[in-house]
């Protein structure tokens, strides 16, 4: 007589194929919602397909494709239970580092890893990618939910996410356009964005408890410390792309992400052109000695983790945002043009440098 085999199914491994499917099916509403003219089809396809025929109206259409994450950010969500930013967070990562080179972003694809699969859970994730694309003007058009049981934790989970914009070559922007006396604009950032999260985790997150972190503070103008670590990335790129439809001027973008504005201004410098950006403070006697630019708040979050890691000048600006999410680079004649055209489209700046003859790198003044 033989031997009784074991019957052991996906589910009992740890994979809920079933869970996987109220997951798609929960989502599905806010996917469709980001849908532009040139999506074709829906979600269930083994690919996703998308119509190139616009690009026939380009002179030299190129494609600009970019990819990224959330971070350590993460971390901090998965500990307050609060998912439904940190996709508007993946969003931006990728498409505002397209837009800086004057492309377009059409459409995105995303990739959740994930302990224990949820449906809930994920479409919290899920919608939040939505909101991004929806205020980026690119099209969710796939993307997968991966179940990975005894590899990761049940509630832990890490996002990617991949996008695809199109430039027309001889309108792309640049080094190449940057000129000496160029005006350096900055964008204003809603927070800390996705970049300095292990620091932000070590001086401020770790050894308090979710009760502590969801209490107000007066330093943080009332906002609790755990709402503001997870206030979203600003999304530029739609705007933006707006803006330069409409015959906005501008010669180079810089997204202003990991490394600060020290190492990410002198990635749109030509090798002959420094950017010299003023940060000097109001108040010279503030316990950070730079509280408050002259042409430019410093979000209170930001002020706060410097102080609290006792970073000089010259580490915060390597470290965080320090307040600008975006960097536009305009000739001075047309900065106030340029300027004009990013209100039109909610997108307020300041004057926060100028390019003078140098060596292709960011000095402060």
């Amino acid at each position: 007589m033989a031997k009784d085999k074991k019957h052991i199914t996906y589910a009992d491994a740890g994979v809920d194929v079933d869970e996987g499917a109220r997951a798609v099916d929960a989502i599905k509403e806010a996917v469709a919602a980001t849908n532009r003219p040139e999506v074709i089809g829906g979600l269930g396809g083994f690919g996703s397909l998308f119509s190139a025929a616009a690009l026939k109206d380009m002179e030299e259409p190129v494609l600009v494709s970019g990819t990224d994450g959330v971070g350590t950010k993460l971390a901090i969500a998965q500990l307050l239970d609060r998912h439904d930013t940190v996709g508007e967070d993946l969003v931006a990562m990728c498409v505002d580092d397209i837009v800086v080179a004057g492309a377009e972003p059409l459409f995105f694809l995303d990739y959740v890893a994930i302990g224990k699969l949820r449906a809930e859970h994920v479409a919290q994730i899920v919608e939040g990618i939505a909101n991004g694309c929806t205020k980026s003007g690119c099209a969710l058009v796939g993307g997968e939910m991966a179940e990975h049981p005894g590899v990761m934790e049940p509630d832990d989970y890490d996002l990617a996410g991949f996008v695809v914009g199109v430039a027309d070559r001889p309108k792309m922007l640049g080094a190449h356009l940057v000129r000496e006396g160029d005006v350096i604009l900055g964008l204003p950032s809603s927070g800390i964005h996705s970049n300095g999260y292990s620091l932000v985790r070590k001086v401020a997150i770790e050894g308090k408890t979710v009760e502590e972190l969801r209490k107000p503070l007066v330093e943080l103008g009332g906002q609790s410390l755990g709402n503001a670590v997870l206030e979203p990335t600003t999304i530029y790129a739609g705007g933006l792309i707006r803006a330069l439809k409409a015959g906005a001027p501008i010669h180079a973008m810089a997204h202003i992400t990991g490394g600060g504005i020290t190492e990410n201004l002198n990635r749109c410098l030509p090798d002959n052109i420094d950017a010299v950006v003023d940060r000097l403070a109001t108040d010279p006697t503030s316990p950070d000695g730079f509280g408050q630019g002259p042409a430019w708040d410093v979000p209170p979050v930001i002020t706060y983790m410097v102080r609290e890691a006792g970073l000089t000048p010259d580490e915060a600006y390597k470290t965080f945002n320090m307040g600008v999410g975006m960097s536009v680079l305009c000739a001075s004649e047309d900065a106030d043009r340029v300027r004009e055209l990013l209100e039109a489209e909610g997108l307020k700046s300041f004057v926060m440098g100028e390019c003078v003859a140098g060596e292709g790198k960011v000095v402060y003044r």
